[in-house]
């Protein structure tokens, strides 16, 4: 979006009502999703403010909600920056997605209804060239395993993965899937996920969910610097 762009959304938020923190919000969010505003960069609010066109306060409101997520860190007399990925979160976010996608994927395979399943498959077919374009982003429009994730109906799986911490999984994500081939990989592992969920095998479905996080964070720690995989 360009700063005209922007500027636009959030003058059109006092005829809609909508705070204007909270557009502040979805614009940084979404800066940081797409990687204009990479891992480690510094916050600056006055340059945003003046980006966007507003005063300090609803930029100092989003950039407390966005710490709130973890997406922005700020110790005191240090300035604020974008959170930078690092192996041991690394780690612990894929050990947690592993375990609890997979579980996921083996509910789906027992509970989904075959509705559900064929049009988890449209949507698949249709967001092909979010996986194999070089465009800047991570299939926001179609996020596969957040849906994989709400489909399987339980709760607690739904709240930890969607949730607050769903924000710090999609950064970490974004970047282990950054390369065009894993993209094409990642497309034809959920397409063998999703076969396996219609032809209602459970423990296929976790053992591909699993390998498919897995292979994911293989990716990633590739691209972390210095960094060796875990043993996960």
């Amino acid at each position: 979006m360009t700063l005209d762009a922007q500027f636009e959304t959030i003058e059109a938020t006092s005829e809609t009502g909508t705070p204007r923190s909270d557009v502040v919000y979805r614009a940084i969010l979404d800066a940081i999703y797409q990687g204009r505003m990479p891992p480690g960069s510094v916050i600056n609010e006055a340059a945003l403010a003046q980006e966007f066109g507003v005063s300090r306060g609803p930029v100092r409101e989003a950039i407390r909600r966005l710490q709130g997520i973890q997406l922005i860190t700020r110790e005191p007399y240090i300035k604020s920056r974008v959170v930078t990925l690092d192996a041991t979160t690394a780690r612990e976010l894929f050990e947690l997605r592993m375990a609890l996608e997979g579980m996921a994927c083996h509910i789906d395979a027992r509970r989904m209804s075959e509705t559900e399943i064929d049009t988890l498959i449209s949507e698949l077919e249709r967001s092909r060239h979010s996986y194999v374009s070089d465009a800047p982003g991570d299939g926001a429009v179609f996020d596969f395993h957040e849906r994989i994730v709400r489909a399987c109906g339980n709760a607690r799986i739904i709240s930890l993965l969607c949730g607050d911490l769903y924000h710090l999984l999609r950064i970490y994500r974004r970047h282990s899937g950054a390369i065009v081939e894993r993209k094409e990989e990642a497309y034809d592992e959920h397409w063998q996920i999703l076969r396996a969920i219609k032809a209602r095998d459970p423990q296929l479905a976790e053992s591909l969910m699993r390998s498919h996080v897995r292979r994911a964070a293989r990716n990633l720690f590739d691209h972390l610097d210095g960094e060796n995989l875990p043993d996960i």
